[in-house]
C-alpha cells in the first residue's frame, strides 16, 4: 500500500526535474516559488502533489506553455523518456509556434552591421549611450 502512495503522485519540483523541464531540482524549486510554475491555475509550494491529469502552466523563456501531466517518472532518465510523461495543450503549442515566428521575423529584419566595431566605433557608442542616460 506503501507503494501506491508514491506512485500516484509526486512532488511538484521533482516532476519538473525528471521531465526535464529544468536542469537541476533546485532551479526547479527556484521556478515554483518565483512564481513562474502553476498546477491547475494556482500558485503551488514545490512539495505540492502532482496527479495524472493535473494542468500546469509554466513560464519558459518568458513564453506561458500549459501541459497536461500524462504519467509519474520514477527517475530522471532519457528525453525520449520524459517527454512521454506529458503533453502540451493544443492551443499552448499554437500560441508558442506563433511567438516563435514572430521573433524569427524580427530577427531578419532587424539590421545587422557588417562586421563588428572597431575600437573607435566603440568608444563613440558608449559616449554615445553615456549621454543618452
Amino acid at each position: 500500500m506503501a507503494m501506491d502512495e508514491k506512485t500516484d503522485n509526486r512532488r511538484l519540483d521533482k516532476w519538473l526535474w525528471h521531465t526535464r523541464f529544468y536542469k537541476t531540482r533546485s532551479l526547479a524549486t527556484a521556478a515554483i516559488n518565483g512564481g513562474k510554475v502553476h498546477l491547475n491555475a494556482e500558485r503551488v509550494k514545490p512539495a505540492h502533489r502532482v496527479r495524472v491529469g493535473d494542468r500546469l502552466s509554466l513560464r519558459l523563456l518568458g513564453i506561458v506553455a500549459e501541459f497536461e501531466v500524462l504519467g509519474l517518472p520514477l527517475r530522471r532518465g532519457p528525453a525520449a523518456e520524459a517527454q512521454s510523461q506529458f503533453l502540451e495543450t493544443p492551443a499552448s503549442a499554437e500560441r508558442r509556434a506563433k511567438l516563435r515566428e514572430q521573433q524569427r521575423l524580427a530577427r531578419v529584419s532587424r539590421p545587422r552591421p557588417d562586421a563588428r566595431p572597431d575600437k573607435r566605433d566603440r568608444r563613440r557608442l558608449m559616449r554615445l549611450q553615456r549621454d543618452q542616460t
